[in-house]
């Protein structure tokens, strides 16, 4: 490589010296040598510059950086993807409220969250944190809404399985509006008030959940006991948290206040009915024109369809036709948690009158189910007589009145002649939904249908001797 020769120090002081010093020539640079072409003054030679130096030393971004650089340019669609993504993970892979493994990870959960908070609290945002955490410490953040999320949604698919009226919804899509803003960078800025607030809530419902499974039992006294619970958790975290924090005032506005007042809230959403009656679950619930048990384990039941495929009019009709002598058959099936005690509940009929609107036709029918301790639950039907054509509203509630299924539909008159076209499925003790004729005879097996379910009374009014605090135990 040639480059050019620079003046040596005497002659560049004798140029400097003044204006009548010759400066030495300096030598041509051959013409394979480069030159910068630069503005210079007119008498200086340009300086030399390395080949080398010219040819572009940027590198080709690899994968991983240009991966980096989208999530960069896409953060935000990054977090909403994970958060539906962990959500329908959360409903895909949920077991049962009863599966020990669901309970132990949950616990897992809220005792790795009480932990982040209190350590936040004794190293907050400056300070140096241990060695042992020191190269996970910047995780925290991410950690604590991963878990408070994850807690959250399952609390509320748990719930979301135990309800389907107005006001239970209502809970669960304020539990949904926590989750989706839990994802949210100005709701996780707002600092220990909403995590206590959070906590609070997910301890509270973490032993709403458990504590009926492990009792057997459900009522006001076992969510009062998970209150109870939930605001003892409040009050250790509370003093844990008061041996770093020397203001007591900060203690009692960060966590007293958000952490108690969320154990108030819950139990007077209780008290209103609010809060669905977890862990009681309808995995299935439909209306029939008659419902009977043909064999153990084995329920027939027979619908009308009265619409016709070539009539398009016909294809909206009632959801009940009327004949003289029909009635509504209100079939479900119920679950509860293994080994649970014996428990009542009550299904009412609702008729939407013209002019004095919804309202109850009888005092309802109260019927002794219990848990047989399989995922479709205990089987048990329903019916009212003095069916008159407009709106129904068929509900199933705790004894105490919290709603657990709601049913609506519509009745008319079958203004036809001809012999009805009879629809006939199956329900049997495995599967929750009713098989079609064609699919059970199919399943059969020649020795049986398997175990057989304790048989559910047909409820007919004139044959039954009147259920207690009932004028008329079918109506």
């Amino acid at each position: 490589m040639v480059t050019a020769t620079p003046p040596n120090s005497s002659e560049k002081n004798e140029e400097t010296a003044g204006p009548s010093a010759n400066p030495t020539p300096v030598p041509s640079a051959p013409t394979n040598a480069a030159v910068a072409l630069t503005d210079t003054p007119p008498g200086t030679s340009p300086a030399a510059v390395d080949p080398d130096d010219l040819v572009a030393t940027e590198k080709t971004p690899t994968l991983m950086q240009k991966v980096q650089a989208f999530r960069t340019r896409h953060e935000k669609w990054e977090m909403a993807a994970f958060f539906f993504g962990g959500f329908l993970y959360d409903i895909v892979s949920l077991s049962r409220i009863d599966d020990r493994l669901t309970m132990v990870q949950s616990f897992g959960y809220l005792l790795i969250l009480a932990s982040l908070l209190l350590l936040e609290q004794r190293y907050p945002e400056g300070t140096e944190p241990p060695a042992l955490l020191a190269k996970v410490w910047r995780w925290r953040e991410d950690a604590v809404h991963f878990f408070f999320g994850s807690l959250i949604s399952v609390f509320m698919l748990l719930l979301f399985k135990s309800t389907s009226g107005f006001m239970p919804y209502l809970f669960v899509v304020a539990l949904f509006g926590l989750l989706v803003a839990n994802e949210l960078p100005r709701f996780r800025q707002m600092g220990p008030v909403v995590r206590v607030s959070l906590l609070s809530l997910c301890v509270t419902m973490y032993f709403a959940c458990l504590l009926p499974v492990l009792i057997g039992r459900i009522g006001f006294w076992v969510f009062l006991l998970a209150v109870t619970l939930g605001s003892a958790s409040m009050y250790g975290l509370m003093r844990l948290m008061a041996r770093w924090r020397t203001d007591m005032a900060y203690v009692v506005r960060n966590v007293a206040v958000p952490g108690f007042g969320v154990q108030a809230a819950l139990l007077v959403c209780y008290l209103v009915g609010v809060i669905p009656p977890v862990p009681l679950a309808v995995q299935y619930a439909g209306i029939y024109h008659e419902v009977k048990r043909v064999s153990p384990g084995v329920y027939q039941l027979t619908s009308v369809d009265d619409s016709i495929w070539y009539k398009p009019w016909t294809w909206f009709g009632p959801d009940f036709v009327i004949r003289p002598g029909d009635k509504p058959y209100y079939f479900f099936r119920i679950f509860a948690p293994k080994n649970f005690a014996p428990y009542k509940v009550r299904v009412r009929w609702f008729y939407d009158h013209p002019e004095k609107g919804w309202t109850t036709n009888g005092n309802g029918f109260i019927a002794n189910v219990s848990s047989n301790g399989t995922d479709g639950g205990y089987r048990y039907y329903a019916t009212t007589s003095n069916l008159k054509p407009g709106n129904w509203r068929v509900v199933l509630e705790t004894e105490a009145g919290h709603e657990i299924n709601r049913l609506s539909f519509t009745a008319g008159t079958d203004e036809r002649t001809e012999p009805r076209e009879l629809k006939v499925e199956y329900s049997t003790l495995k599967e929750v939904i009713p098989l079609s004729a064609e699919a059970f005879e199919k399943t059969r097996k020649p020795t049986g249908t398997g175990p057989a379910e304790p048989a559910a009374p047909a409820p007919a009014p004139a044959a039954e001797p009147a259920a207690p605090m009932e004028d008329s135990p079918a109506q």
